[in-house]
């Protein structure tokens, strides 16, 4: 073979092999236009910087969530029993409730001439006192006490720290709802006076009461817990000898006697927030009354949970809850709920008498946002459009808000 023929040939391979990649590109090239082509064709939503489109297939709604719904309700006056002689507690925790996350409730009954010992938490408590009469005694950790008296509808709140001892005044038990601004609050967070001085070196008791050591044998050997005592008459000197502090810093607030801030012919809602009540600055107590058939409109609390107790009749609590699970429960008294923050609920008076409902929230503030609130700020159209309705279905909405809805 010449040189030149060698070289032809070579060219000629060359030019050939050229020609198949070119070819392969243009093929590839084509079919890579092809799949664009056919993705923007079928509009299935896909978006590449500003090449979007929207998407050929869709639902006209999503499906509900599926499973079990969540439980958010028990009987606190089902819970385990704490008795000592002078009365009994109920409470009712997380480990109880799992979704109370952040209120734990607790029931307080006192005999008569009962005392609940001086002690103290690490949490805040609340209490709404339902029956009977008491004289509390409160000492903040400055060292300013405040003897003051209470009754039925009457509010204490002891922040962390503020040691306590409540004693009932008169002839009749004393009782309240409590509750504490931490979902775990049991016997770990309380101390009491007889629990600890009981562990001390009797030498050491009586170093600090500047008492001999002889007259430090009575202190009983462990927790008195609530101890039964001599009764404390309603007139009697103990019961005057009272030291009320100032608005903004007492402990005691007449929720009952301050009267609902708002009422209808379906029933009453009372509020006591720090605004009412400046002691109470991390909670926020609430009395809701409904007559038969009523309903505390659908709402939410955007920064709060809330925890409440049924103390007469009978309730229907439809909870909107997390993961988009609709619960529905219906409560007797002695039941109580726990509505996590932002979810949405109502309550409803499903019995043939008025019910009475004892809350409260875990914010000084209260923040109640509901469906009226909406649909008296929000466009007709709007609403139309979220609720396939036509626009003039809501030209005639009172737009009003409703909160306590009575029965049709």
């Amino acid at each position: 073979m010449t040189l030149l023929s060698w070289l032809s040939k070579g060219f000629l391979a060359m030019m050939d092999g050229t020609r198949r990649a070119i070819l392969g590109g243009i093929t590839l090239a084509a079919g890579a236009l092809s799949v664009r082509t056919s993705s923007a064709a079928e509009a299935d939503g896909h978006a590449a910087g500003y090449d979007v489109a929207p998407a050929s297939k869709f639902a006209s709604t999503i499906p509900r969530k599926v499973g079990d719904a969540v439980s958010f309700t028990t009987s606190l006056d089902k819970g385990s029993l704490k008795a000592t002689s002078g009365g009994w507690a109920r409470d009712v925790t997380a480990r109880i409730l799992p979704i109370a996350t952040d209120i734990a409730g607790a029931h307080l009954y006192l005999n008569a001439g009962g005392v609940r010992e001086m002690h103290w938490h690490t949490s805040d408590e609340w209490a709404y006192i339902l029956a009977g009469r008491c004289q509390v005694t409160v000492v903040d950790p400055s060292g300013e006490m405040e003897v003051a008296n209470y009754g039925p509808g009457d509010l204490w709140y002891f922040p962390k720290g503020h040691s306590h001892a409540i004693q009932t005044l008169g002839a009749e038990p004393c009782h309240a709802i409590l509750a504490f601004n931490d979902g775990l609050y049991g016997e770990h967070g309380t101390f009491g006076l007889s629990d600890w001085a009981s562990r001390l070196d009797p030498a050491m008791m009586a170093q600090v009461f500047g008492m001999p050591e002889d007259s430090i044998a009575g202190i009983p050997s462990g927790e008195v817990y609530i101890r039964q005592g001599a009764l404390m008459p309603l007139d009697g000197p103990q019961s005057r000898a009272t030291k009320v502090l100032s608005r903004s810093r007492t402990h005691r607030y007449p929720m009952l006697a301050a009267g609902p801030q708002t009422s209808s012919d379906g029933g009453s809602l009372a509020i006591a927030s720090a605004e009412e009540y400046p002691m109470s600055a991390g909670m926020t107590g609430m009395l809701l009354r409904l007559q038969p058939g009523a309903l505390h409109e659908p709402h939410w609390h955007p920064n709060a949970n809330e925890w409440h107790y049924v103390s007469r009749g009978r309730t229907r609590v439809t909870l909107f809850a997390p993961d988009k699970r609709l619960s529905v429960a219906e409560l007797s008294a002695g039941d109580c709920a726990y509505l996590p923050r932002g979810c949405g609920h109502t309550v409803q008076n499903i019995g043939k008498e008025e019910c009475e409902v004892v809350g409260v929230l875990d914010s000084g503030s209260y923040q109640e946002t509901s469906l009226s609130d909406w649909v008296q700020r929000v466009p007709a159209h709007l609403l139309a459009n979220n609720l396939g309705l036509p626009d003039e279905a809501f030209a005639k909405l009172a737009r009003k808000k409703s909160v306590i809805i009575a029965a049709a």
